[in-house]
């Protein structure tokens, strides 16, 4: 099962030209592969945006919304703030895989990645690492279960 998913990079420097985004088109590459119907990837810099983003995407009703970046350490990295603002429950498992995924790949920084999953309303919240090589691996840890975990907020019974 597919459905629709909204790509959100969160990066101050490419919301302002600095740099073109990387990571997200790589996300919205790895879903539309996998046969889901994809928005974005939206960019939009660290800070208040973020939530912002996150409601409007709510509002349209998105399956799933995977933000990319925001998730580091740094001052500035506040998209699993901004998220767990949003999200009416958690689902720690999606975030515990994205980062097993990274250091399985042999990224020992994955650990540092603050990256939370979350449900608002009938949607999915994810947060991947903002690198190209962390999305990747994050999304390939999702692709499994996204599917069903759509199906399971749809109502549906689990398998």
């Amino acid at each position: 099962m597919t459905g629709r998913a909204l790509v959100i990079t969160v990066s101050t420097r490419a919301a302002a030209g600095v740099y073109p985004d990387r990571s997200g088109p790589a996300v919205v590459e790895e879903l539309v592969a996998a046969g889901w119907q994809v928005d974005g990837p939206v960019v939009v810099p660290d800070g208040e945006a973020v939530e912002g983003a996150l409601r409007a995407a709510i509002v349209e009703a998105y399956d799933v919304v995977l933000t990319s970046g925001g998730t580091g350490l740094g001052p500035d990295d506040t998209t699993p703030e901004a998220t767990a603002r949003v999200a009416e429950r958690l689902a720690p498992g999606l975030a515990e895989a994205i980062r097993a995924s990274g250091v399985e790949a042999g990224v020992a920084t994955a650990v540092l990645s603050r990256g939370i999953a979350g449900v608002a309303g009938r949607t999915l919240i994810v947060n991947l690492p903002g690198s190209v090589g962390g999305a990747r691996d994050g999304i390939q840890a999702l692709l499994p279960v996204l599917g069903h975990a759509v199906d399971q907020l749809r109502g549906g019974d689990h398998r």
